[in-house]
């Protein structure tokens, strides 16, 4: 698997031609991580390049306005901020400034988080979750301004309580507070169906929060609670092969499938709840799932060249190139599946560094001494 990543970085051409995007962000925290995890050169050297190629010296994004007000554009920001703290250059912090800027005039609903985007305004998706509050908590820390926390974290509980389903012990992948959307419930506003790879953006926005304010703080706001019970909930729902399926709740489906991306995602948040403290076992139900991406996902095609397969290449909600996406359970099978895309590579990047953490493996003894 390493030298899948170690190849793949060194071939990887920006997803959008070089324009600062989320896609690439996915890959740039993937490599951080594995940096962080390994103390290997080799992480650090494809991230500093591929991110340089974005960054002007004086920390203008490529392709990047504020006004458009896309939370996605948020993501890749985290990768500023570890290359800053590495190396105190000023283009990263000057960068990471410019993204901040746009959270600081970013439209909210009237109940006080950010749109996803400016073209889908008053709606809450479970994506921007991730693509944005991680990062404002982490600039937060970095300049001092501990309000921003706060904030993040009143958008973070706000959100949970608008997109929470107690019928299934889920959350809907979007909350339209307008109620105008088609896909929206005109009563609770939420979408119809639970989309894997929206709950595992939710996850990882969990427990990246949680190591990011400490335990305390978050078992003190409620928010270690619900992760808890959120990844107990998505463990549940795991297939023989410990994978998850594109509509997780739904086995009945016919044409459903064992998705990549949201499997990696859910085991990178397992394994790292696991490292928290958040769920006894949580880290030895990630690892089987690593070993099954690794196993069925993983694979070496006919020319010889290993690929990452089963990956969900988009989905969404709403209008998007002449085509309305419901949110239906049946609309997620619609959607092409593709090999290698960064959705998938990065967080399985990022599950693999977290299975590398030696505090994993020091939990994982401590569970089995419990347990002998």
């Amino acid at each position: 698997m390493m030298a899948y990543f170690d190849t793949y970085a060194a071939a990887y051409a920006p997803y959008k031609g070089g324009t600062w995007c989320y896609e690439d962000g996915c890959v740039y925290r993937g490599l951080a991580l594995l940096h962080l995890a390994t103390g290997e050169e080799r992480w650090l050297a494809h991230l500093t390049r591929l991110v340089d190629a974005q960054v002007s010296p004086e920390g203008e994004l490529a392709g990047y306005s504020v006004d458009e007000f896309n939370i996605d554009h948020v993501l890749s920001g985290r990768a500023l901020i570890y290359l800053h703290g590495l190396t105190g250059e000023e283009k990263y912090a000057a960068a990471a400034r410019l993204l901040a800027r746009q959270l600081a005039g970013h439209p909210r609903t009237e109940s006080g988080v950010y749109w996803h985007k400016k073209i889908y305004p008053w709606q809450i998706w479970l994506d921007g979750l991730y693509m944005g509050l991680p990062f404002q908590i982490e600039f937060a820390r970095m300049t001092g301004d501990e309000a921003l926390v706060y904030d993040a974290l009143f958008q973070l509980q706000i959100a949970l309580s608008l997109t929470h389903e107690a019928r299934t012990g889920l959350y809907a992948h979007g909350y339209d507070e307008s109620r105008k959307q088609q896909w929206a419930d005109p009563d609770t506003g939420r979408s119809p169906a639970h989309w894997a790879r929206a709950l595992g953006w939710l996850a990882m926005a969990l427990v990246d929060i949680i190591e990011l304010i400490g335990m305390e703080h978050a078992g003190e706001m409620g928010i270690a609670e619900e992760a808890t019970a959120l990844l107990k909930r998505i463990a549940g729902f795991r297939t023989r092969e410990a994978m998850w399926l594109q509509v997780i709740d739904r086995p009945d489906l016919v044409g459903n499938y064992a998705e990549t991306s949201a499997t990696a995602m859910l085991t990178y948040a397992l394994i790292k709840a696991g490292r928290l403290g958040l769920l006894d076992g949580a880290a030895a139900l990630g690892r089987e799932s690593l070993l099954a991406l690794t196993q069925r996902a993983l694979q070496r095609s006919e020319d010889g060249i290993v690929r990452l397969g089963g990956i969900c290449r988009v989905a969404g909600l709403g209008g998007y190139s002449g085509v309305y996406r419901d949110g239906t359970a049946g609309y997620y099978l619609t959607e092409p599946v593709v090999a290698d895309d960064p959705k998938g590579v990065g967080p399985l990047m990022m599950a693999k560094a977290e299975g590398a953490r030696p505090a994993v493996a020091a939990e994982e003894d401590g569970t089995a001494r419990r347990a002998s």
